[in-house]
C-alpha cells in the first residue's frame, strides 16, 4: 500500500528539482551498448572478488527471473539531480524485459554522496518510493557512512530481492493521525496548479536561453507523472550520447557472466536515494 505522504513529497521534490535546476548542468547518458553487464565500475571502488560476487548475484537473479537489477558507479553527475538522472538511465538502456518492464536500476555517485534507486513500471508496485526510501537509509546507508560500499550494495540488492520475492519484513510503525487522502488529493492539485503558473511565468518571451529548459523539465515531469497514474506512458526525455567518467571502468564484457541486460524495460520518475 502506497504512503500517500511519501508520495506526495517526492512529488513536490521532484517537480520543484525540474524548475528550479540549474540549466547548465547536464550528464550526457551513454548510448545503450550491445552488451550490458549486471554491474559497471567506471570508478574502482569494487575490488574484483567484489565485483565478480556481485555481478554474478544479480547475473543469476536475472536467469532465474528475468528481472534485471543493475547497478553503475560513476564518479559524479556533474551537478545534475541524481533522482532524474537515474530513471532516464534507465530508460535509455531499456533495463527489463519488455513486456514486464521489470528493471532496477541503482545509480552510485561516489564523489557526490549520492545514491538512487530507480524501478521499472513493473516492478513499482512492490518498491515503492516508501520501501526503497526505507532500504536506502537502513540498509545502504550505514554501510556506505562506514566506507563499506560493496556490502551497502550487496545488502541493498538482497532486500530489493526479497521486496521482489515477497520476503523482505517492512519496519516502518504506522503513523498515527495519518491525512485523509481526499486532504492530499486536494492539495497535490493545488499545488499543481500552482508549479503550472510559476513554470509559464519563468518561460515567457524573455529571449534568454535558460527559460525553455525549466518549463521542459517541469513539462516532463508533469507527464511523467501524468502517465504513471493512468497506467502507461514512460518519463524519458532523451539525452546526449557520452562516456561517464572512464566508461565502463570494471565491467563483465563479453557475456562472460551470461546474457547482457537490456531487454526493452521502461521506467517512469519513480524510485528514491539519500546520500551519506
Amino acid at each position: 500500500m502506497y504512503n500517500f505522504k511519501q508520495l506526495l513529497l517526492t512529488l513536490i521534490l521532484s517537480i520543484f528539482a525540474g524548475l528550479f535546476f540549474n540549466a547548465n548542468a547536464q550528464y550526457n547518458i551513454p548510448d545503450k551498448p550491445k552488451y550490458i553487464p549486471p554491474v559497471i565500475d567506471s570508478t574502482g571502488t569494487l575490488q574484483k572478488y567484489q565485483f565478480n560476487a556481485l555481478t554474478q548475484k544479480l547475473q543469476h537473479y536475472s536467469d532465474s527471473t528475468s528481472t534485471e537489477v543493475i547497478v553503475v558507479i560513476i564518479p559524479t553527475t556533474k551537478g545534475e539531480n541524481i533522482g532524474l538522472l537515474t530513471p532516464k538511465w534507465g530508460h535509455k538502456w531499456e533495463i527489463g524485459q519488455a513486456k514486464e518492464d521489470n528493471g532496477v536500476f541503482i545509480l552510485l555517485a561516489i564523489n557526490d554522496r549520492d545514491i538512487w534507486i530507480s524501478p521499472g513500471y513493473g516492478v513499482e508496485d512492490r518498491l515503492t518510493a516508501g520501501t526503497v526510501g526505507e532500504i536506502t537509509r537502513n540498509v545502504i546507508i550505514p554501510e556506505f557512512k562506514r566506507g563499506d560500499y560493496y556490502n551497502g550494495l550487496d545488502r541493498g540488492t538482497d532486500a530489493i530481492i526479497d521486496v521482489l520475492s515477497g520476503a523482505y519484513k517492512n519496519n516502518r510503525t504506522q503513523e498515527p493521525n495519518g491525512f485523509p487522502i481526499e486532504v492530499i488529493i486536494f492539495l497535490f492539485i493545488i499545488f499543481i496548479i500552482f508549479v503550472i503558473a510559476i513554470s509559464k511565468t519563468r518561460g515567457g518571451g524573455n529571449g534568454r536561453g535558460g527559460g525553455n529548459h525549466y518549463n521542459d523539465d517541469a513539462r516532463s515531469i508533469l507527464e511523467a507523472i501524468i502517465l504513471r497514474n493512468m497506467g502507461r506512458g514512460s518519463y524519458s526525455r532523451g539525452s546526449s550520447t557520452g562516456g561517464f567518467g572512464g566508461g565502463f571502468g570494471r565491467s563483465s564484457g563479453g557475456g562472460s557472466f551470461g546474457g547482457g541486460f537490456g531487454g526493452g524495460g521502461g521506467f517512469s520518475g519513480g524510485g528514491a536515494g539519500g546520500s551519506w
